[in-house]
């Protein structure tokens, strides 16, 4: 008697293997989605950069407001990883900083601390940013969140001028009033307008962004 071999359910095996590639498909789309706005945030670090006064020994610019943004729209450990990319890529001699100039020298600069600020800045600001976007809507509600989000933006100007001014003052030798005059008090105004400007943008955009699976919160 001669015998066949069948495969009992081509169908089922079919639908195996498609499932195993949408599977492998959503593992992947999420990945993408945070690598392309890691990139972003550096893009927009970069270009913060580039909107400077001069201004000696610290130099003006947009950047404390992309940070604010960055982190308070992409979260903690994404907002770190696009400054850490960013500085990163700028220590291997990108003209990422400010001027449009990079390299080892820049970190090694009066604007070192500045820098390294960021870090911890976007990193206090992502969890005010995610904080309240948990926060349910409302008036009162929305009152919270706005303070909120300038709490979290103060913590985060705090956090750069902790590291900015001693760095500062080692760098230069200043003692630590002239520190606190050409490192801190031209920017306090400019700082203040920045800081509120950060909390109304975050708190537009992370109630619009994740509701449109733009931002993988």
């Amino acid at each position: 008697m001669r015998s066949t071999i069948r495969n009992p359910r081509p169908g089922r095996a079919l639908a195996v293997a498609a499932d195993g590639r949408d599977a492998r498909a959503a593992s992947v789309r999420p990945a993408l989605l945070k690598v392309a706005l890691v990139g972003a945030g550096i893009g927009v670090l970069a270009a913060s950069a580039w909107i400077s006064v001069p201004f000696y020994p610290v130099p003006m610019t947009m950047q404390t407001l992309a940070v604010l943004l960055v982190g308070g729209l992409m979260g903690p450990r994404m907002g770190v990883a696009a400054v850490a990319g960013y500085l990163a890529l700028g220590l291997a001699g990108l003209p990422l900083f400010h001027g449009g100039i990079g390299g080892a020298v820049v970190l090694a600069g009066p604007t070192g601390g500045y820098l390294m600020g960021f870090v911890p800045a976007a990193f206090l600001m992502g969890l005010a940013g995610r904080w309240t976007a948990s926060r349910p809507s409302g008036r009162l509600s929305t009152l919270w969140r706005l303070s909120m989000l300038v709490a979290g933006a103060l913590l985060a100007e705090i956090a750069i001028y902790a590291l900015g001014l001693p760095w500062l003052a080692l760098v230069t030798g200043l003692d630590a009033g002239r520190v606190v005059a050409v490192g801190l008090l031209p920017f306090i105004l400019g700082d203040l307008v920045k800081m509120a400007v950060a909390a109304a943008i975050v708190h537009g955009g992370r109630s619009v962004m994740p509701g449109r699976s733009l931002l993988p919160f």
